[in-house]
């Protein structure tokens, strides 16, 4: 068995959104095994267990992943997960990977290809709220597939907007508003919120949009009202219905699981669309566990190891 300490540093993010697009070709053609993630909820956050199978790369495993928001103050991420993977035919350990870093970049390689199939148009200007590790994992993805020509950020703490655009050296990256960062083309939500953060008033025709931050029971950032104005397409239905952008506003009846347009796997391989560049459209993520999969498999390929002996 082979531990993997720092399987993010040095990989290409081109690799590993193109990576992250097969395997959700992969869903979208029932391909995998995937059922979805459990939840254990604690005092000051939760963990998530992720079981996956995917046959066309013979890898099988299960990530576990912890989302405490208050981290941040102790200095801590709020997001740090760990990989198992298990031999096809023996069910052998054969690695474990720190993730936590993995985990931000393939959620911001679902961004990505969803904005390589949804954004209205290129150049774009892209908007983001928030301000922490996925919001930057999410610009430098969709940088690789859409040619942003400016970025707004928005952050509870303008000083926070300011140091994530210092991440951003060759793009016209400035602190906004909510309402002017909602004036982009593509707006992307990476928040823990609870409560509605973007109002229906802000999202104009033709706008697309990441949800990315709501992915356990209760979160939402998107006013509801949005929701029946777009299409909505979905990593993962049962995920999404549970604990995505979705998941509130269907408890509260004002949206339907059958109001959902279709999955980021469905428009890989071409079985739906975007039908029109005046359209609203949004993508909820609430990430799977085939993502962790694929880049565990280019971070196995390309990553020194450790090996630790089992059993």
């Amino acid at each position: 068995m082979w531990y993997f300490s720092n399987p993010a540093s040095g990989l290409d993010i081109s690799e590993v959104n193109d990576a992250i697009e097969e395997a959700f070709a992969e869903h979208g053609r029932g391909n995998v095994q995937m059922p979805p993630k459990v939840y254990v909820h604690l005092d000051k956050g939760d963990f998530r267990t992720m079981p996956a199978y995917i046959p066309s790369l013979d890898i099988a495993g299960m990530k576990i992943v912890n989302v405490h928001p208050g981290n941040r103050q102790s200095g801590l991420p709020t997001v740090m997960a760990l990989t198992i993977i298990l031999d096809i035919d023996t069910g052998l350990p054969l690695a474990i990977l720190n993730s936590t870093d993995l985990t931000d970049l393939r959620t911001g390689a679902a961004g990505a290809v969803a904005a390589r199939y949804l954004a209205p148009a290129s150049p774009a200007t892209l908007g983001i709220v928030g301000s922490g590790r996925q919001a930057i994992a999410q610009v430098n993805a969709i940088c690789h597939e859409i040619d942003v020509e400016s970025v707004r950020v928005w952050s509870r703490d303008e000083k926070n907007a300011v140091s994530f655009c210092k991440n951003f050296s060759g793009i016209d990256c400035n602190p906004a508003n909510l309402p002017r960062v909602c004036s982009a083309d593509i707006i992307v939500t990476t928040t823990p919120s609870r409560k509605p953060l973007i109002k229906d008033e802000w999202v104009t025709e033709g706008t697309h949009i990441n949800a990315i931050g709501a992915d356990a029971p209760g979160k939402q950032e998107l006013d509801p009202a949005i929701l029946p104005r777009a299409e909505v397409f979905v990593d993962d239905p049962a995920q999404a219905v549970h604990s995505g952008e979705i998941n509130v506003p269907i408890s509260l009846g004002l949206f339907s699981p059958e109001q959902i347009k279709g999955t980021l796997g469905e428009l890989v391989i071409g079985k739906k669309k975007r039908n029109a560049r005046d359209e609203i459209t949004i993508f909820d993520s609430t990430g799977l566990a085939i993502q962790d999969l694929a880049i565990a498999e280019i971070a196995m390929r390309k990553m020194g190891d450790i090996e630790l002996k089992f059993p």
